[in-house]
């Protein structure tokens, strides 16, 4: 089993990248999201999933632990397979995906190619329970994230040049009441008031 990958990133064609391990390219299917946040000749680390049928070998590759477990949640409902599993993570980031399930968002998921309204309500019913949010609980409580306004300021970061875990660190322990433009500014600067 292929836990992770970590390699120079050779190609990005979509939704599929290679990634150079040691002289031997593997194929990953990824999120237009991760797809996003890897770079050309640059050194990464994927999460793995494997899924193996008879006629194939498909890895596909995540930034971060949860969002894998989230993608395996998604194929644990009758009627998702990886690819509409990635065809939802595709919709935007995880947090919303969480936050979609949750409070029974169903149109939203209905935008997934190959997502009817049965399959989201189906989502739906089979996931809520099951992604450790509770009433009292945000999304992010399920995904490890602070909240939305970190994750708005750790993409800005990252759009900035500033890889995905710096971005993270930089903007860990900031106060929760701050917007996001302060939280940038702090973070730029290395401060963490």
């Amino acid at each position: 089993m292929i836990a992770y990958l970590r390699g120079v990133v050779t190609d990005k064609a979509g939704s599929q990248v290679v990634i150079d391990v040691h002289g031997l390219g593997y194929g990953v299917q990824v999120s237009l999201e991760t797809e996003s946040q890897l770079s050309l000749g640059k050194e990464s680390q994927l999460v793995i999933y494997e899924h193996i049928k008879e006629d194939a070998h498909d890895l596909y590759g995540f930034l971060e632990q949860s969002s894998k477990h989230l993608f395996e949640k998604l194929l644990s409902v009758n009627g998702v397979g990886p690819k509409m599993a990635i065809s939802l993570l595709n919709l935007g980031n995880a947090t919303r995906l969480v936050q979609a399930i949750t409070s029974g968002e169903v149109n939203y998921m209905q935008a997934a190619s190959g997502v009817g309204k049965r399959l989201a309500e189906r989502i739906v019913v089979d996931l809520k329970g099951k992604l450790g949010v509770s009433s009292g609980e945000s999304a992010t409580d399920f995904l490890g994230e602070p909240n939305i306004a970190q994750d708005e300021a750790t993409q800005a970061l990252v759009a900035l040049g500033f890889s995905s875990s710096e971005a993270s660190a930089a903007l860990k322990g900031m106060d929760s009441q701050l917007s996001v433009e302060q939280r940038i500014k702090l973070a730029l600067s290395g401060s963490k008031r």
